[in-house]
């Protein structure tokens, strides 16, 4: 995708046109809200990002990260439902929005130590059956760094061992999800955390009856029907 633009001076003389900018294209990322019913309300696995990194540092964000090749085509414990395939595949072609699923399982064990599936030597294979559909966010075209995010669920119950963490997350816990909306937040994330909070609102079998939505530009939430 790309949204090249150009100034174009008024008034008597030569004319010189401004330098041309091209919108970065965002790369197709996905991030995994893990949550658990805690004492009184949720509670959501978040981790603060290092403040060395160049995209959001310093901010409490979910486990997650862009798609990579190795995530297409892979094997997999099982298969995603159909209602949260089907949601991924309406902005996706089949092989992407599986590969969406891998990449959250994926970023979920490289970024918190927590496996949601099967290790098999060096390979993890995904257990895609528990997740559920929540939204998507686009970075806004100002950005030099954009990312094409979904954000799927997954109980906390589906997930085992011991949460480790690679370094990439700092202070990773258990937030009830209160205490997450008072953190320091980029704006996106306080709006995925509201997306969040109205999805538990909704009775388990018809939350892949909710509208589709994503935000855009600067994080307007917006049909994505």
């Amino acid at each position: 995708m790309s949204d090249p633009t150009a100034d174009n001076p008024g008034g008597t003389g030569d004319l010189v046109p401004s330098p041309r900018k091209r919108t970065v294209v965002p790369r197709h990322a996905s991030s995994l809200i893990v949550w658990r019913q805690g004492s009184g309300e949720p509670e959501i696995l978040m981790g603060m990002r290092h403040p060395k990194h160049k995209f959001m540092p310093s901010i409490l964000v979910f486990p997650g990260g862009r798609v990579d090749r190795g995530d297409h085509g892979v094997k997999a414990v099982s298969e995603m439902k159909p209602e949260t395939f089907g949601l991924l595949a309406q902005r996706a072609k089949p092989s992407l929005a599986r590969a969406l699923g891998v990449a959250a399982v994926r970023e979920l064990y490289e970024e918190t130590g927590l496996l949601l599936g099967e290790r098999k030597g060096q390979r993890l294979l995904a257990d895609l059956a528990p997740l559920d559909y929540l939204c998507r966010a686009v970075t806004p075209t100002t950005r030099s760094m954009r990312f094409n995010a979904r954000f799927l669920i997954a109980p906390a119950e589906a997930v085992r061992g011991e949460i480790s963490g690679s370094g990439e997350l700092e202070g990773l816990a258990w937030y009830g999800l209160r205490a997450a909306r008072a953190a320091k937040l980029a704006d996106i994330t306080a709006k995925i955390l509201g997306e969040f909070a109205e999805w538990l609102d909704v009775p388990a079998e018809r939350r892949a009856e909710r509208p589709r939505i994503v935000f855009r530009g600067q994080d307007n939430r917006m049909s994505d029907g």
